[in-house]
């Protein structure tokens, strides 16, 4: 049984209309959705909206996050900044569940430009819904943070 309710989102210009699209569809899905914004198309810096978007996962006021940006790439860069967050760049359903299952991903990120919104919808959802296994991912896992 999935437990992960509470979803932080952001993006950049780049991902906006993504963002907008994913908002509802989370909301259409049950979750809880805190949204950081950006709220426009206007040229922004994604690490003013994937900073926020990653502090509320790393302190436990939302329990996952999607991020989007054009390539995905700044986003996770900036997220990946936080002890707390192992976030991954996913562009295919099964990248998304492994990212899930071997890495204990908390943050999915999404590159706007290079997937369609359909392909977006079903990779969150897979990511919402798949376990980690633990095991020798866990041993793995918890070698990566620097202290």
């Amino acid at each position: 049984m999935n437990t992960l309710k509470k979803i932080a989102i952001g993006s950049d210009h780049a991902g906006f209309d993504y963002k907008t699209t994913l908002v509802s569809y989370l909301q259409e899905l049950g979750y809880q959705v805190t949204d950081f914004g950006t709220n426009s198309h206007e040229s922004v810096d994604y690490p003013d909206f994937a900073h926020p978007t990653a502090n509320a996962v790393e302190n436990g006021t939302c329990d996952a996050g999607v991020l989007i940006c054009g390539s995905a790439n700044g986003v996770a860069i900036t997220a990946n900044k936080h002890q707390g967050i192992r976030a991954a760049i996913c562009w295919q359903k099964e990248i998304a569940a492994l990212a899930r299952q071997h890495n204990d991903a908390n943050i999915i990120c999404l590159p706007a430009r290079f997937t369609s919104i359909e392909a977006c919808k079903e990779m969150v959802n897979i990511f919402l819904t798949t376990a980690f296994e633990g095991g020798r991912h866990g041993t793995r896992v918890h070698k990566i943070a620097c202290s």
